[in-house]
């Protein structure tokens, strides 16, 4: 795929996620804060796991980006054979996201948690976007990103698809909280 293509599907499934997570802002803190169950996340732990994940992933791209070598071209992008089976294990499939567990440090279970969560996810995400069009400048194939697992490395373009589909999975997650019967 072309990486012009790549970046205007992963802006669109940006623009997704901003849309359903300005829908969050309508409902009241019970609503925000409840739970399936004891073990659990929230509609809100859901967003906060997000922005602790944003608060390392954004500057971490916004730093390479901004180090790379510029390119005029829009060349094919392509993610490794790790780091696809990576970003497709984060979409749901059939109605139901594979299990993972998350690091301690961006586990929010338990936190106390307002609706300044959602302002601070929608933030994040319009930053998302500015760096997304900035990537429009750089080859995304050759450009690395350190990624949260130590010694592991990304294509610029796999820790995009990385974040957007991680943001997804969770926002998927909010909604089944929201929408259970």
């Amino acid at each position: 795929m072309k990486q012009s293509e790549l970046i205007a599907d992963l802006k669109a499934r940006t623009n997704e996620v901003i849309s359903q997570a300005e829908v969050f802002k309508n409902l009241s803190d019970e609503q925000l804060n409840a739970k399936p169950s004891p073990v659990s996340w929230s509609v809100l732990e859901c967003l906060e796991h997000l922005n602790l994940y944003g608060d390392f992933y954004l500057p971490e791209i916004e730093g390479r980006i901004i180090n790379a070598k510029k390119t005029k071209s829009d060349p094919n992008f392509k993610s490794g054979w790790f780091g696809e089976k990576t970003v497709q294990d984060m979409l749901p499939k059939n109605g139901a996201v594979r299990k993972m567990k998350t690091f301690k440090d961006k586990n929010p279970i338990h936190s106390s948690l307002n609706i300044s969560v959602i302002d601070r996810f929608l933030k994040q995400q319009q930053g998302m976007l500015r760096l997304l069009d900035l990537a429009a400048s750089v080859d995304m194939g050759n450009v690395k990103t350190k990624i949260t697992l130590p010694l592991i490395t990304f294509k610029l373009g796999t820790t995009f698809r990385f974040v957007v589909y991680h943001n997804q999975r969770h926002i998927w997650q909010a909604n089944n909280v929201v929408n259970r019967k």
